[in-house]
C-alpha cells in the first residue's frame, strides 16, 4: 500500500542534520565521501522546491522525538485524561458521512471503496492540488450523490473539513509527516478519524492520539488493511481456534522494491518518502506486518508488546539507484540516505512471545509481507502460503493452505470477491468499518492498537543508533491489555 498525496511536508532539518553528521562520523562499508560532499545543509524546503512542490510549514520536531524515544523516555506512562476508549462502541447512524484528506494514489482509489459501501456518502475532499480534487469530485457524481464540498485553499484547509457539522468519519491519506496534525485536528472538532499507515512518526505524537481520543470520546483508528486480508483472517481464526497450539513467535515484515516510485517524479506529489530515508534508521514503515501478527498473539487483549531491539544493514541502494538512473543535477543528488536497507527488529511480549518486523524497500526482491506465525502444534508461512500442523502432517512435508478454507472470516465468505486493490482487503476493512458505525458496534481495533503497531518507527531508529539496545514499548492502555476482549476476529453482527 502507497500513500500519495499532495499536503507539503513540513521541512524537518534538525533531524536530517542529526542523521548526516552521524553519517559522516561512522561511514558505513558502502558509503561514499563523495556522497558525504554532496550534502550540503539544505533545508526540506528547498528541496522540494525543487521538486516542483510548493512551499512547506514549519517543523515537526522529530529529532526531539527520536532523542526522546529512549527506553526511560519508553516507559515513562503519562498521567490518563480521560476514561478508556476501549470496548466504547460507535453512536448508531444509518448513514456515515465521510471527509477524506488527501486525494492522491491511496486517497484516489480508497475513495472509490467508501462510494461502494452502502449507507456511506462522501460529502468532502480535501486537497492541495485543485485538479486532483476536482477529479475525485467527478468519481462522487458519478456514482449517484451530490457533489462534494471542495477544500483546497491551502496547506491547513484540511481544518475547514474537520470543522464541518456533516461530517462523522475523516479519512486521511496524506504523507506520513502530515497524519498526526490532521488526526489531532479531527479528534479535536469531534470527528471520528481512520490514519493510514503510520498512524504518528514520533513516540509523544503516539500518546497524544491516545490521550485525545480518550478525552474526546472519538475514534482513533489506524487504517491497516493488511489485518483484513484473506490469509491473515484465517489464520487468526485458526489460531484463536487453537489449531497451532500455544503461540510462541511470529514473523511479519514490509518488503516491497520501491525504488522507481521513490524516484518517480509523479508517482508521489514531491520526493517525500524518499526524503524519510534521509533521516530515520529503522523501520518506517512497521504496521502491515506487525498488525496481524499482533492480531494472532492478542496483544492489547490479553497480551502487551514490551520492548523492541533492532539492527540495520548499510543503507546503499536508494544511492546506488540514484547513480544509475537520476541525471546530474536532479535534487536527489543533495540526498544522504541513512535509512537502513534491512532493518530487522525483534519484538518481544509480555508473556515471551517473539514477533520477527522486516522492512526493506530499497533494493531488488519480490514483494512479501512474510506473515509467519508458529506454535506448540504447528507452523504457517506466507509467500507463498503454507501450512504445517500436526496431528494431520508429518514427515517435515508442507501442507496444502487452501485445504482450510473453512476457516476463513466471515467477511470473506460474505464477499467472496471484493472489489478494489490489494486483493480485496481494502474494501473488507472499509465495509467493516462502515457497518460498526451504522450498527453502532465496538471497533474491530482502536487507538491503543493505532499507537502500538507505530512504536517501532521511532523506537526502532532509537534502537539502531544504540547499536540494537532494546527500546521500551509503552503501555499505550495503561494496564488494560491484560483483558481479553474482541478484535479483528470478530463475531458476525
Amino acid at each position: 500500500m502507497h500513500e500519495s498525496a499532495p499536503q507539503n511536508p513540513r521541512h524537518l532539518d534538525h533531524l536530517g542534520q542529526l542523521d548526516r553528521v552521524d553519517h559522516v562520523e561512522d561511514p558505513g562499508p558502502h558509503t561514499s565521501v563523495e556522497g558525504r560532499e554532496q550534502t550540503p545543509d539544505v533545508s526540506r524546503r528547498l528541496v522540494l522546491k525543487s521538486a516542483g512542490a510548493a512551499s512547506a510549514g514549519v517543523g515537526l520536531g522529530l529529532g526531539a522525538a527520536a532523542a526522546a524515544a529512549s527506553p526511560a523516555a519508553a516507559a515513562a506512562t503519562p498521567r490518563r485524561q480521560g476514561a478508556t476508549m476501549i470496548g466504547v462502541p460507535f453512536e448508531r447512524r444509518g448513514t456515515v458521512r465521510v471527509g477524506i484528506v488527501g486525494l492522491g494514489n491511496r486517497g484516489s482509489a480508497m475513495t472509490e471503496l467508501f462510494l461502494a459501501v452502502p449507507g456511506v456518502r462522501v460529502v468532502a475532499l480535501c486537497d492541495t492540488v485543485r485538479a486532483k480534487a476536482e477529479k475525485v469530485a467527478a468519481k462522487v457524481r458519478s456514482a449517484g450523490q451530490p457533489a462534494p464540498a471542495l477544500y483546497t485553499k491551502g496547506e491547513d484547509d484540511f481544518r475547514q473539513l474537520c470543522g464541518r457539522g456533516d461530517v462523522d468519519f475523516v479519512y486521511v491519506a496524506t504523507p506520513w509527516e502530515w497524519h498526526f496534525p490532521m488526526a489531532e485536528a479531527a479528534l479535536t472538532a469531534g470527528k471520528h478519524v481512520g490514519v493510514e499507515c503510520p498512524a504518528a512518526m514520533e513516540l509523544d505524537q503516539l500518546w497524544r492520539l491516545v490521550d485525545l481520543s480518550e478525552r474526546t470520546r472519538r475514534h482513533c483508528m489506524q487504517l491497516e488493511n493488511c489485518c483484513y486480508g484473506r490469509n491473515e483472517m484465517r489464520v487468526l481464526r485458526m489460531a484463536h481456534a487453537g489449531k497451532f497450539g500455544e503461540l510462541l513467535h511470529g514473523a511479519g515484515a514490509y518488503i516491497h522494491d520501491l525504488r522507481e516510485l521513490m524516484f518517480s517524479p509523479t508517482y508521489y506529489e514531491g520526493p517525500w518518502r524518499r526524503l524519510w530515508h534521509t533521516r530515520l534508521r529503522g523501520d518506517v514503515y512497521p504496521t502491515h506486518g506487525f498488525a496481524p501478527v499482533a492480531n494472532y498473539m492478542d496483544v492489547n487483549r490479553g497480551d502487551r508488546a514490551v520492548r523492541i531491539t533492532t539492527l540495520g544493514s548499510p543503507a546503499a541502494g536508494l544511492a546506488a539507484y540514484r547513480a544509475q538512473h537520476m541525471p546530474p543535477g536532479d535534487a536527489s543528488w543533495k540526498e544522504t540516505y541513512v535509512g537502513s536497507d534491512m532493518s530487522v527488529s525483534l519484538v518481544q511480549t509480555a508473556r515471551g512471545r517473539v514477533i520477527r518486523l522486516e522492512h526493506a524497500v530499497s533494493n531488488p526482491h519480490p514483494y512479501s509481507r512474510v506473515n509467519a506465525l508458529g506454535g506448540t502444534k504447528g507452523v504457517f508461512e506466507d509467500y507463498p502460503p503454507r501450512i504445517y500442523l500436526e496431528p494431520e502432517m508429518s514427515g517435515d512435508e508442507w501442507g496444502d493452505f487452501g485445504a482450510y478454507a473453512e476457516w476463513d472470516h466471515w467477511l470473506w465468505k460474505e464477499h467472496a470477491n471484493p472489489p478494489g486493490g490489494h486483493g480485496g482487503m481494502d474494501y473488507i476493512m472499509i465495509f467493516r468499518l462502515m457497518q460498526c458505525m451504522q450498527q453502532g458496534l465496538v471497533p474491530d481495533f482502536d487507538v491503543y492498537d493505532a499507537a502500538t503497531w507505530s512504536a517501532p518507527v521511532p523506537l526502532s531508529h532509537a534502537s539502531i543508533k544504540a547499536k540494537g539496545a532494546p527500546q521500551e514499548i509503552p503501555d499505550f492502555t495503561r494496564g488494560l491489555w491484560r483483558a481479553g476482549r474482541p478484535g479483528v476476529d470478530s463475531a458476525k453482527p
